[in-house]
């Protein structure tokens, strides 16, 4: 696949929403868009949980589809696997030169290596605390800590 300067770049944008702030999400779209074009945005977990319910504003003003995603067994990460599973699938159309994939934890190390496998470009998007084997297994990893309002709001999940 030919480089592809950074504005002609289509992007997907996976949110690990039960692993990223909410209040950070506005400033991450704005960075993620300096390195393309944002065709899909997608947060996913379970939305029925009284813990994402400050989310779902969020979502609607910034045009972030919520991928509802139910865990079928307690302590099991669904909301992860159906990222995977969605990000090959885009992947697969043929209509994607980049993921961004936004999570601070090790989850989607594997699918970050895999994507990069079939020459997509994978834009992690994470806080400090991010085990290292994701942030190298993006092609670019870029802290949120200093983006939008989590500094002010470093209590706040």
């Amino acid at each position: 696949m030919p480089k592809l300067a950074h504005k002609q770049q289509k992007l997907a944008v996976l949110i690990d929403a039960e692993n990223v702030r909410h209040l950070n999400l506005r400033a991450i779209l704005q960075r993620a868009a300096c390195y393309g074009t944002l065709l899909v945005k997608r947060a996913y977990a379970d939305w029925s949980l009284a813990k994402m319910r400050d989310y779902r504003n969020v979502l609607y003003e910034n045009a972030i589809e919520a991928m509802q995603v139910v865990s079928y067994a307690k302590g099991k990460n669904a909301a992860d696997i159906a990222l995977c599973l969605n990000a090959m699938d885009l992947v697969h159309t043929g209509h994607f030169d980049g993921v961004c994939l936004v999570s601070s934890d090790s989850d989607l190390t594997h699918l970050a290596l895999r994507l990069r496998q079939e020459g997509v470009r994978v834009y992690g998007f994470g806080e400090r605390q991010t085990p290292r084997g994701f942030v190298m297994a993006c092609s670019s990893f870029i802290y949120t800590d200093g983006l939008g309002l989590a500094k002010r709001s470093h209590g706040s999940a």
